[in-house]
Parts: structure tokens; C-alpha cells; sequence
């Protein structure tokens, strides 16, 4: 997993819970590194599941509830960093579709060796389906990214999710519908 993902989450628990917490967080975990990552090292996923179960520790906040909040920080900075991937679109419905036909495509381009996961999109009438298949039991943060993108496009929806296959976050369907306001 690319070391991006891991300082993102160290610096938004810095900003909204401060240094102390962090610095708590990567004690509790017990990582090898000491938790020392750079935006662009590739680390084991298992540092960040280790990262948040001891941040839920810290703080009494569930891990799910933690992952997605952190989807919702990963896509703010995401627009920051890479504006041109959102500049085309003009809504969730025009966006969510190019995340593995254009996004991750460029993704790859920067980062060959990134292990991103894969995202198939259909519409069935006004709801758009995407389901989310990967090796790593991320389909909260995939839930949060979803979320903020709606909310970056100010879009009104509804986010309906069920957990595919083992049924442990490795495979999700979401159905994005809007809401008539």
C-alpha cells in the first residue's frame, strides 16, 4: 500500500485529535517501522489495520465508523493534490465511473507497483452500482471516499451497501442513488 495513505491518516489524526493521540496511536500499534512512512514507500497493509484498530483503542470509536471517517479525509486531499481528476466531472454520477477507467490508470502510471483495487460501475435506471473488489478489507474507506464525493460535488444521494463474498470488506456493491429534493 502507498505510503500516501498512511501519512494522510497520521496527519488527519494530528489535525483533529492532535499530536498526542497520534503519537499514541503509533506506540499502541507496535509497527516495526516505528511508524516512519513516506508518501511515496509502499508499506504492508496490515500497518494500517494496525494503526486504526489501535486508534479505535485510543479513542472508543468503532474501527468501521474510523475507516470511512478517513475515506472522507482521503478524498479532501486527493482534490488537493490531484484537482485535474476531478476537474472533467460535474457530479457523483460522472466521477465515480472514471475512478478505474481514467484515475487508476494514472495511478498506475505514477505508481507501477501499486495494488489498487478494482472498481466496476453500471447504472440500473438513476442508481449507479459500483462494486469494489480487492485483496486488502478496505470497503469502509471505499464507503467514505463515495461519501465525500458526493459531498464534493454537492450531490444529494443515498449510499446503500452490501458486503459481497467472505463478507469481510475484500468485496462490497454500493447503489448510489440521488435523492429528489
Amino acid at each position: 500500500m502507498k505510503g500516501i495513505v498512511f501519512t494522510e491518516l497520521i496527519e488527519m489524526v494530528e489535525n483533529d485529535l492532535g499530536i498526542e493521540i497520534a503519537d499514541r496511536m503509533i506506540v499502541g500499534a507496535d509497527l516495526e517501522n516505528d511508524g516512519a512512512y513516506t508518501a511515496v514507500g509502499t508499506y504492508d497493509h496490515g500497518q494500517l489495520i494496525q494503526l486504526v484498530l489501535s486508534l479505535s483503542a485510543e479513542t472508543n470509536v468503532p474501527v468501521p465508523e474510523l475507516v470511512r471517517s478517513f475515506g472522507v479525509h482521503l478524498l479532501g486531499r486527493f482534490h488537493a493534490l490531484y484537482p485535474q481528476f476531478f476537474a472533467a466531472s460535474k457530479s457523483t454520477f460522472e466521477f465515480l465511473p472514471l475512478v478505474e477507467s481514467y484515475i487508476h490508470v494514472e495511478v498506475r502510471k505514477l505508481y507501477p507497483d501499486a495494488e489498487l483495487p478494482s472498481f466496476d460501475c453500471s447504472m440500473n435506471g438513476q442508481t449507479l452500482v459500483m462494486t469494489y473488489r480487492s485483496k486488502r478489507p478496505f470497503a469502509d474507506l471505499a464507503e467514505g471516499l463515495i461519501q465525500a464525493t458526493a459531498e464534493h460535488y454537492g450531490d444529494q444521494v443515498e449510499i446503500a451497501r452490501e458486503n459481497l463474498g467472505a463478507k469481510d470488506g475484500t468485496e462490497a456493491e454500493f447503489r448510489i442513488t440521488p435523492i429528489a429534493c
